[in-house]
């Protein structure tokens, strides 16, 4: 079976990781550095921000977890964000007791910042804009992202959840940390799952100004990233040119991928992730079944569209194959 469902990078860990990683596992009896502190500070020297901005969980997932936790407080406080976006928003707004408001995504399948701005009210107390977008892969101009900045009241949390930011071609695109001064409502989280390869392991960060970094660290669980995703993230920005090589890969599979689905007549959405969106619409169940046929595992949002990552070359020409005789159906 090919798994093109869960974005999940299909390369194993470089050598010198996996390296780590066995170093790791044999100090599997004592607990883990709490504070991340070699982690924290390779991190701090790599993004250019002060260690004590910083907040690590297990993968992105974990310190959204950890962050809405903070500023939720009661049922009437408002998560506002995107739809379709990260399937895990709803869920993690659940557990934090508050109420989600879901704001439909515009024509292309971007994000409408200006609806969203509007949608803002007075329980809003957290935005969270997933870009680039999953399911969809689609990216907002950094003018766009700045100017709907901008226009968030003071004391209204905005989270930039940059998942996919390593794929990022697109010259227009924003860097969420370089927006970061002058703006202290505004986290950028990211996480080593994607483009670096540590999915299974669970580690990702929030870059925050410091009272709110501090904040979402006192809500994580104690010893909540084990010493092995610690060196593994370690290795891995040590061997980081390395790593985005693969990166450049997947990129260019991407494009490969997507032009050869816009020759079938599936156009995709412009994807700057390691992933493709068709929007298929009343369709998609169908073709994720037609995919888990041919031992293709996509990730089909019935009734909205499918999403397929980008693996190796096998398997995109496998999910190519299915979607030339899903086109070649009455």
């Amino acid at each position: 079976m090919h798994l093109l469902a869960a974005n999940e990078n299909p390369y194993p860990p470089l050598p010198s990781v996996a390296e780590a990683l066995a170093e790791a596992a044999g100090r599997a009896n004592r607990y883990p550095d709490r504070a991340a502190t070699e982690l924290t500070d390779r991190l701090a020297e790599r993004l250019g921000v002060p260690a004590a901005g910083l907040a690590l969980g297990a993968g992105s997932v974990g310190v959204l977890q950890h962050l809405l936790q903070s500023f939720v407080r009661a049922d009437t406080d408002e998560v506002l964000y995107a739809w379709p976006s990260f399937e895990a928003y709803p869920h993690l707004t659940d557990i934090a007791r508050g109420t989600s408001v879901r704001v439909p995504l515009g024509p292309g399948a971007v994000h409408d910042l200006d609806a969203m701005a509007a949608a803002v009210g007075e329980h809003t107390r957290v935005v969270i804009v997933c870009n680039p977008n999953n399911p969809t892969g689609t990216t907002v101009p950094g003018v766009d992202l700045e100017r709907f900045l901008d226009r968030i009241p003071a004391g209204v949390l905005v989270v930039l959840d940059e998942a996919y930011r390593e794929f990022v071609t697109d010259p227009r695109s924003a860097d969420g940390v370089a927006l970061l001064a002058g703006r202290p409502d505004l986290v950028v989280v990211r996480t080593f799952s994607k483009a670096y390869g540590l999915a299974g392991l669970r580690i990702g960060y929030a870059v925050a100004h410091e009272p709110v970094a501090a904040r979402i660290r006192a809500a994580a669980v104690p010893f909540g990233v084990n010493n092995a995703a610690q060196a593994g993230a370690v290795a891995s920005l040590a061997a980081e040119s390395e790593l985005l090589s693969r990166v450049e890969q997947l990129v260019k599979e991407r494009e490969r991928t997507a032009r050869a689905l816009t020759d079938l007549g599936l156009a995709p959405a412009q994807s700057e992730a390691n992933f493709l969106w068709l929007g298929l619409g009343g369709r998609a169940a169908e073709f994720g079944a037609a995919c888990a046929e041919a031992g293709v595992a996509v990730r089909a949002f019935p009734g909205e569209g499918v999403r397929i990552t980008i693996g190796t070359p096998e398997a995109n020409d496998t999910a190519l194959a299915v979607a030339a005789a899903f086109v070649r159906r009455p």
